[in-house]
């Protein structure tokens, strides 16, 4: 029993962070316990990495665990730190070796019967990972699309923790000699569809009349200029500016990635396997408060 190394990845808005995962099983009374800002989807990932490791083979040992996310004072949110947590303990315990998973990023939530789970927010970890220099990224198999979007990365997909655990235990070259971990995906990916290959969208060739209104879309679209719609309810503003988007021209790689992103965090991606290029629309409610349009508040 000793000390286990592993990392994952955090998040501040669509900005990624890299999390050094660290486990320690010691002497003592049985107790599990997850340090370092962890939010609470996150430290119930003691219960969940518990029953995942005993009902995939590997049961834990009753002992003290520690688990420590560092850095500690960055807060940590969700159940994608699951994976990390539970390759940290099986490190700490002996039951994996621990020298390659120290520099290996995992993503993923564990289920209670050992099945890594598919998470939101892929898209800007795998990336954040790759900023920072990490090469090797486990995955969960459901998350495979968007991870490929990820230029830089060796990705490794898993389904279950067992398949990861036996992985390891095969030893550095078959861990990195496997036909499925080695993706190099260069952005913006091979799967990018023009707009016009996506959902079509609200054509300003619809709209009868407006033609004031219409003019200005034109002008600002073509222009690249702010638009500012006022009338009463009914008038036509909201009609008129879902299709503004279609008078737009498609993203640039940097937009697509962000938007992208944005769609991975809250996971309403229509394609995971391809970058939106098209502008997005979004229509908050009119009574709308500007900490609930773009956060903020306590």
């Amino acid at each position: 029993m000793g000390l286990g190394r592993t990392l994952a990845v955090g998040l501040q808005g669509v900005d990624g962070f890299l999390v050094r995962v660290e486990s320690d099983v010691s002497a003592g009374l049985p107790a599990f316990t997850v340090s370092g800002r962890a939010d609470r989807a996150c430290a119930q990932a003691v219960d969940r990495v518990r029953a995942g490791a005993a009902n995939g083979g590997y049961p834990l040992p009753a002992r003290r665990i520690t688990v420590n996310l560092s850095p500690a004072s960055l807060p940590k949110v969700g159940s994608g730190f699951d994976l990390a947590i539970a390759v940290a303990v099986l490190v700490a315990s002996g039951q994996l070796p621990g020298m390659l998973a120290e520099s290996v990023v995992h993503l993923g939530e564990l289920g209670l019967d050992g099945t890594v789970r598919a998470i939101r927010g892929v898209l800007p970890l795998t990336s954040a990972a790759a900023r920072a220099g990490v090469r090797d990224v486990v995955v969960p198999a459901g998350n495979v699309a968007e991870a490929r979007l990820v230029r830089g990365i060796a990705m490794h997909p898993v389904a279950r923790l067992a398949d990861l655990v036996e992985r390891y235990r095969a030893g550095e070259d078959a861990w990195h000699s496997a036909p499925d971990t080695a993706l190099e995906i260069d952005l913006p990916g091979n799967r990018t569809p023009a707009p016009e290959d996506e959902a079509p969208s609200p054509d300003l060739a619809d709209v009868a009349g407006q033609d004031e209104a219409r003019h200005a879309l034109e002008v600002a679209a073509a222009g690249g200029h702010h638009l500012y719609l006022v009338g009463p309810p009914g008038a036509g503003k909201t009609m008129l500016a879902e299709r503004l988007p279609g008078l737009l021209p498609a993203l640039d790689d940097d937009e697509a990635t962000e938007v992208t992103a944005i769609g991975s965090l809250l996971g309403t991606l229509r394609d995971p396997g391809a970058f939106q290029r098209r502008p997005p629309f979004v229509a908050p409610h009119h009574g709308a408060s500007l900490a609930a349009m773009v956060g903020g508040g306590s």
